[in-house]
């Protein structure tokens, strides 16, 4: 069984299961690629060529449905396909899997995954995107030292403009505009040749022309989350500009936004950029794997231009085809004014879930909490949700978080 909803969309394939279960061999672990907070992915290669003799019967009938999908153009020489299976855990229900089919199904950039298909068959839904040979950044470039290695700087620059064009492309040129919602690094994927891709659209939002926000529900990934979206809900173009600023100084430093001890006197990524422009010292957050060979002026560029899109104040956020111009040069930032950035982040183990009669969160952790209206959280240089106790920062949970993915309305905090 599949449900309408695919067969009326445009460039969009309706599969059956029982077609993508044979072409997973069943969703068998061994075809797993990837695994995220809505659910699994598997590689399939839809074309054997002389193999055929020995497939069973249904699979070559598979097979000569994707040969003739592949005369309409949209398969080519037995391209190797990923099958994204959402989990019977996964909190991305009917709403957000159509959202994220209808999000990709009429756009084409060298920098967005492509989506062939999908299907819905009772509860389980389906998508059938390209396969990408090099995984994702948070598991390649920030997979650890020897992963790292293999991006110098030519690399990592390339990519950071490619997930910025991508980026560009859906909040300025397609109508409406979408709003990814939850760019990081695990939703950005490399082919082959490194060629970075925007992936998962299961949270975004179409925005129509004449919209500057809309107000929704929290979602997104802690360490990305813009402060003025956590709090308010209130979403814009700038938002995901915002998370593509954490992102970038990711790239740039081969480290995890979050991956930080306090107590040793680390600092969240963000923090520490700011801390390393303030004393004029952009170069120290450069990868050490790199060992200088990097273009230093450019390197220093896009520290700031991280920066100019981590600020707190969405409105002084460049627009993504801004800050492209900025990273290529084009647009002199040498002596532009960047204000203190903004962030939320959160390193402690502890559960949300909804109070009884009330719109108010509970939250359950194992010492006895106290809940605090989140306007009462003392602002400080950096928007940092938490307080100063002796030389370290007490941080806490303001939202759920279901498998790296965040759903919650940001109305009230924990304060330890």
């Amino acid at each position: 069984m599949v449900i309408t909803g695919l067969q009326i969309l445009q460039n969009v394939h309706a599969f059956s299961f029982d077609e993508l279960k044979v072409a997973t061999n069943g969703f068998r672990s061994s075809n797993k690629i990837g695994e995220g907070g809505f659910g699994s992915v598997y590689k399939v290669n839809t074309l054997f060529n002389h193999m055929y003799s020995d497939l069973q019967h249904n699979v070559v009938i598979l097979l000569m449905m994707l040969c003739y999908w592949d005369l309409k153009g949209v398969l080519q020489d037995g391209r190797i396909v990923a099958v994204k299976m959402l989990s019977a855990e996964s909190k991305q229900g009917h709403r957000e899997f159509m959202s994220e089919i209808a999000s990709v199904s009429n756009i084409n950039h060298e920098n967005l995954v492509n989506l062939h298909g999908g299907c819905i068959d009772g509860p389980r839904k389906v998508l059938v995107y390209d396969y990408m040979e090099n995984g994702s950044l948070a598991r390649t470039l920030l997979g650890g030292e020897e992963n790292r290695a293999r991006f110098g700087w030519e690399t990592r620059r390339e990519i950071s403009l490619g997930i910025a064009q991508g980026l560009a492309y859906i909040h300025e040129e397609i109508k409406p505009h979408i709003v990814h919602r939850d760019i990081k690094a695990s939703n950005i994927l490399l082919d082959k040749n490194l060629c970075p891709k925007v992936s998962d659209f299961g949270l975004s939002k179409l925005f129509p022309v004449n919209f500057t926000h809309v107000s929704t529900r929290v979602a997104g990934t802690l360490g990305y989350l813009a402060p003025e979206y956590a709090i308010s809900g209130r979403l814009t173009r700038k938002t995901d500009v915002y998370s593509f600023g954490v992102l970038l100084l990711e790239i740039v430093s081969g480290r995890k936004a979050t991956d930080f001890d306090p107590e040793l006197g680390e600092h969240y990524l963000v923090e520490k950029a700011w801390e390393m422009y303030k004393v004029d010292n952009l170069l120290k957050l450069v990868d050490p794997m790199l060992d200088g060979n990097f273009l230093r002026t450019e390197a220093v560029r896009f520290v700031k231009v991280a920066l100019l899109c981590v600020q707190e104040k969405c409105g002084l956020r460049p627009s993504m085809s801004k800050a492209i111009k900025m990273m290529r040069g084009e647009i002199d930032i040498h002596n532009t004014q960047i204000t203190q950035p903004g962030f939320i982040i959160d390193i402690m183990d502890v559960k949300i879930g909804r109070k009884p009669q009330s719109s108010v969160r509970s939250i359950t952790s194992r010492r006895s909490p106290r809940l605090y209206p989140l306007r009462t959280v003392k602002r400080r240089s950096l928007f940092c949700v938490g307080e100063k106790s002796s030389d370290s920062f007490l941080f806490f949970k303001m939202v759920l978080r279901i498998e790296n993915v965040l759903d919650v309305e940001p109305t009230w905090i924990l304060k330890t």
